[in-house]
């Protein structure tokens, strides 16, 4: 496939989008749309043309956009499924930070790049369960060295939440349970 400067991309196996900014034979310069620049070879590309709608098996769906669409659906996109859970007893959001949940290959990387993705998925999942004013999540982060629980734990420090050990039937000594206030002081 041939790629001209402007055109719209995503990569294939990443939740990056962007628009091209340069083409050379076997390499593509990409402006995310976060704003960094990232090389790429043709093959791990794919247009997005503008009247598609989905990108089927590339779209960058992830759990985030169905949880929103579930809480809060436009009216013309009723959700498919009512629960007769009182908001106090549905379960909790589960987030698994276990690295290859994460990421599909840590070739590269070092603890360091592997904490930070970990602490950057959780940060951004516990922000997002606040603003959806979800108010439990169990972050599952395994028992290890324990530098993953105790970076955790200096995250919580700066949010309206409260936390301790999530249930050790479920999820054994791996995980910590997250309540969210929702009205704080």
């Amino acid at each position: 496939m041939k790629f001209k400067v402007n055109d719209k991309v995503a990569v294939i196996d990443d939740l990056i989008k962007g628009k091209v900014i340069a083409v050379s034979e076997n390499n593509i310069k990409v402006e995310a749309t976060d704003g960094f620049i990232f090389n790429f070879s043709p093959t791990e590309l794919i247009v997005i043309k503008e009247d598609q709608k989905e990108l089927s098996k590339f779209s960058d769906i992830n759990n985030e956009d169905l949880i929103e669409k579930a809480i809060e659906p436009s009216k013309k996109n009723k959700p498919k499924f009512k629960s007769n859970l009182k908001p106090d007893k549905l379960p909790p959001m589960e987030v698994d930070l276990h690295i290859q949940n994460l990421t599909s290959t840590t070739r590269g990387l070092d603890n360091y790049d592997m904490l930070t993705l970990q602490m950057d998925t959780a940060k951004k999942k516990l922000e997002f369960a606040i603003r959806n004013r979800i108010p439990k999540v169990v972050f599952i982060h395994g028992v290890g060295e324990g530098v993953l629980k105790s970076e955790l734990e200096f995250l919580f420090k700066k949010y309206p939440v409260e936390w301790y050990e999530a249930s050790f039937k479920k999820y054994g000594l791996g995980a910590t349970e997250v309540y969210i206030y929702q009205n704080p002081k």
